[in-house]
């Protein structure tokens, strides 16, 4: 699979980090974990928390499936009884190298804040 690409990755990437830098009244812009986390938090739906470190980690793989839900790659299965999604992999995700998959990721996440946050 080639990657989809949008016209001028980097640009787009930049100027929704600073929207979200803005948002959150951050110092610094998030790097693309920490969009990835905020992502995972939205999904689960219960507002901020004080997580523990694999919760962290759970939120960041929430936010991966929910991401690469729009290129079909996942869908949700449904929601444990503590409210926690489950996704399903739907069709096996291409190897890419790992400059690759950050852009992936970033192409996604774009589309993410466009569709579902509108941001």
């Amino acid at each position: 699979m080639i990657l989809k690409q949008i016209p001028d990755l980097e640009t787009e990437w930049e100027i929704l980090v600073r929207k979200i830098k803005l948002a959150f009244g951050k110092s610094t812009n998030p790097d693309l974990n920490s969009v990835l986390f905020l992502i995972g938090v939205q999904e689960l739906g219960k507002g901020p928390d004080n997580f523990s470190k694999e919760e962290k980690q759970n939120l960041i793989h929430i936010a991966i499936c929910k991401v690469l839900s729009l290129s079909g790659y996942y869908t949700l299965d449904g929601v444990d009884k503590d409210g926690w999604p489950h996704w399903v992999l739907q069709k096996k995700l291409p190897f890419f190298d790992l400059l690759s998959q950050e852009k992936l990721l970033k192409m996604h996440i774009i589309e993410y804040f466009k569709t579902e946050i509108k941001l």
